[in-house]
């Protein structure tokens, strides 16, 4: 093995006879280190893009979220819900009001989904700093509700923070049948807003958080809630908790994790990142050919130094081996130049932010692509590439080097 490793070495870095030999070798190389950089550059794009929605998500959905598996909302049964708060990976268990309204401020109207949450809720839910970016998070003061309005929202409502101009909230009466009546159908009722709140456009264009009391009057719920909150512990599992927790609740409600909660979204991200590996991985494939080609011509090449190395007592095995040895070479170099050139521009962008998003200043939530570079990507795509070269050497040491290594032994 020794042998055949050293004999391809040289052969690998040394110059052939036919120059063409070498040109061709250098292209495989560069074709599979175009190609390896092309996979952790693009993969790494996909891990920072994911990350940063996913960070977008966590800070406003729960660890984890309980709902009624049947209509839109419960009561809830302490005894139940006394012992998931006992749960060792619990930190918190918030109950939460959310339905749609009418919102009207001067003469704007608008529908979005009115959230009814502890005054303590940017606690609770752990909220980034820059979560408000305009006024401040005050949901109670004086026994006074406020409201914290997404982003989305206010620039549809035109919404100031001046108090001096409330928002009318306007939501159906319950047990309202038929063509509703303005005079006796609605319960309307008015709260200033004493933030701007920005998280992601999908959240910010929809929902206003106001407090818990307030949504409770407003909806009619009683001593209902449309859903609790779960918060965990830093450092625990989500699945095994949600595991514990709906065994203790049952059927009757439905425990999502915050990956469930926007289950058809990451999936898609994650069958996005993966067809782009498959598609990488077959233009690989091609870019492989070279190195079937650069060994069937170095075989040609070599066919007296094999003669030499057969009259000096090698088997075919080992010839074999030395040709097969430098196919692997061929794309091992490729892969390492590759992932090492990918990883290298991954870093530079991170740390400098060089390739930025096209279009106005402030338009997207990051002003430069997002990259993140993860281990099980490197050696996913190292494996990759080195199947494909072993296959790559393999087709023609098993079917051309048989048919001169037999001719020089006559």
């Amino acid at each position: 093995m020794k042998t055949a490793f050293y004999i391809a070495r040289r052969y690998l870095i040394s110059k052939k006879s036919v120059n063409v030999i070498n040109i061709i070798s250098g292209i495989s190389i560069a074709g599979v280190t175009v190609g390896t950089f092309a996979l952790i550059v693009i993969l790494s794009v996909f891990n920072g893009l994911e990350t940063t929605i996913k960070s977008m998500f966590s800070s406003f959905d729960p660890d984890i979220k309980i709902t009624a598996a049947i209509g839109k909302s419960f009561e809830m049964n302490e005894d139940n819900f006394s012992k998931i708060r006992q749960i060792p990976e619990v930190e918190s268990v918030t109950p939460v009001i959310e339905d749609q309204a009418m919102l009207g401020y001067g003469d704007r109207l608008f529908f979005a989904t009115i959230k009814g949450v502890p005054v303590d809720y940017e606690t609770i839910a752990r909220l980034d700093s820059n979560f408000i970016t305009s006024g401040k998070f005050i949901l109670e003061a004086d026994r006074v509700p406020y409201a914290v309005v997404g982003q989305g929202v206010a620039y549809y409502l035109s919404v100031g923070l001046n108090f001096l101009d409330v928002i009318n909230v306007y939501t159906l009466k319950k047990g309202t049948r038929g063509r509703p009546d303005v005079t006796n159908a609605f319960i309307h009722s008015t709260i200033y807003a004493s933030g701007i709140f920005a998280n992601q456009q999908e959240i910010d264009s929809k929902y206003v958080l106001v407090p818990f009391d307030f949504a409770a009057g407003l909806f009619q719920m009683d001593n209902r809630v449309s859903a609790v909150e779960i918060s965990l512990k830093p450092g625990f599992s989500d699945k095994e908790v949600k595991t514990e927790i709906a065994a203790i609740l049952g059927e009757k409600f439905s425990v999502k994790t915050q990956f469930e909660q926007h289950e058809l979204f990451y999936r898609v991200m994650e069958s996005e990142k993966w067809a782009i590996f498959l598609i990488l991985g077959f233009i690989l494939i091609i870019a492989s050919f070279n190195i079937l080609g650069s060994l069937s011509m170095l075989i040609i090449d070599k066919k007296a130094d094999i003669a030499i190395l057969q009259s000096m007592g090698a088997n075919q095995q080992l010839v074999r081996m030395i040709f097969l040895f430098e196919g692997w070479l061929i794309s091992l170099a490729g892969a390492v130049f590759g992932i090492i050139t990918g990883v290298l521009v991954c870093w530079i962008q991170i740390e400098f932010g060089l390739l930025k998003i096209p279009g106005n200043e402030g338009a997207f939530i990051f002003s430069a692509y997002p990259v993140e570079i993860r281990i099980t990507d490197l050696l996913a795509t190292f494996l990759l590439v080195s199947g494909i070269g072993f296959l790559a050497a393999w087709y023609p040491i098993r079917f051309i080097s048989g048919k001169y290594l037999n001719s020089t032994t006559k």
